[in-house]
């Protein structure tokens, strides 16, 4: 199974890096939000564990959406201030907080 995981991630870094070089650019950017390791993730659960256990892995899957909002919105809004380096990094450093902080309010309202 460690190699189709592998396999399907190289095969999202060659989409993105051939979107890239197309006038449909802005597809790369589409690209790895496509739910390759999420489906992974969703099968692996769905098959191992409850029903009730697979529909909170979907809420917070759902819930996961949030911090990668943040990064992009930081990228979006610093990039043109900041350059591209810096405002990935902020961006970066954004997910990672709000991730923390999703974990952290996650682990409070669980039973």
């Amino acid at each position: 199974m460690i190699w189709l995981k592998m396999l399907i991630g190289a095969l999202v870094v060659l989409v993105i890096q051939l979107f890239t070089q197309t006038r449909f650019f802005y597809l790369a950017a589409l690209a790895p939000l496509f739910p390759t390791f999420t489906l992974i993730s969703h099968f692996l659960i769905g098959t191992q564990r409850s029903v009730a256990n697979f529909k909170i892995a979907l809420v917070f899957s759902m819930l996961g959406v949030i911090p990668h909002l943040i990064y992009t919105v930081l990228v979006f809004f610093t990039f043109s201030h900041m350059g591209l380096y810096k405002s990935l990094l902020l961006g970066m450093v954004g997910w990672l907080v709000a991730a923390a902080i999703l974990v952290l309010v996650w682990q409070q309202y669980q039973p």
